[in-house]
């Protein structure tokens, strides 16, 4: 299937990584140019934009904060001016937050941890959409996937708050997509299961993992292309008409 994707610009957040990292090969993959945004793996992310075509002009590296706003807004002015604006946004930079200790409660969590938290994943989230979506209505085309995360849905001890920001992009994005469909600007929510990605191979327990395998019907966790493939497809023009929607990549939890 071709996907439609070639020429287009496409800014991922939190590539340098992870579910982003595949994320901008497969979109490298369908003949789009890549934006390689990051925060501390400056190497990672410049190392992709070469694997990915830099040399030629089809990727770049570009910082990227979600705790500081003007990181935010210098990484969108960056890709308008290299490439004359952003038609896919794929919103996946994170900020995880320290989980709540063993034995303690919600309520003694104190709101100078869980504000910045919030704060992040939200706000610096939302304001990036706001800065792309003049430029998509503009072009009359344009296609926003948020990244979300299954404990929106399924929650976790000690994860409220994190939750609460990833709960937060669904109502968004279903309210965005009556806003911004009229302009040709698709808006969906891809909310990802336990991953295999490299961070959770090294840090989460390998029992952990197998038990979650076992609760999921297809018998496996998912691999962060599995994912990228939803958002590559998703934020693609063979998507006409998918907008407003939470599609889990979960195997089916």
């Amino acid at each position: 299937m071709d996907l439609g994707l070639t020429g287009r610009t496409v800014l991922v957040t939190g590539a340098s990584a992870g579910i982003g990292r595949h994320t901008a090969r497969a979109f490298a993959a369908e003949g789009a140019r890549v934006a390689v945004t990051y925060r501390t793996g400056e190497a990672r992310a410049r190392a992709l934009a070469e694997e990915l075509g830099a040399a030629a002009g089809r990727a770049l590296a570009v910082p990227y904060d979600l705790g500081d706003p003007d990181s935010v807004a210098a990484a969108f002015a960056e890709v308008e001016r290299q490439w004359g604006g952003v038609d896919v946004l794929v919103a996946n930079a994170l900020r995880r937050g320290r989980r709540r200790p063993p034995g303690s409660r919600t309520e003694e969590v104190p709101a100078a941890e869980w504000q910045p938290l919030l704060r992040d994943n939200l706000e610096q989230t939302l304001r990036t959409v706001q800065l792309v979506l003049p430029g998509m209505r503009a072009r009359g085309w344009g296609r926003v996937a948020l990244v979300s995360s299954h404990l929106a849905r399924d929650g976790a001890p000690g994860q409220e708050f994190y939750a609460a920001g990833k709960a937060a992009l669904h109502g968004f994005a279903r309210s965005l997509a009556w806003d911004a469909g009229p302009d040709g600007v698709l808006v969906n929510v891809v909310s990802p299961g336990l991953t295999r990605t490299d961070g959770v191979l090294t840090d989460l327990p390998a029992e952990v993992r197998e038990r979650e395998r076992l609760r999921t019907p297809t018998g496996r966790l998912s691999a962060p292309e599995d994912v990228a493939r939803t958002v590559a497809f998703l934020c693609s023009e063979a998507n006409g008409n998918i907008t407003g929607a939470v599609v889990d990549v979960s195997g089916g939890r």
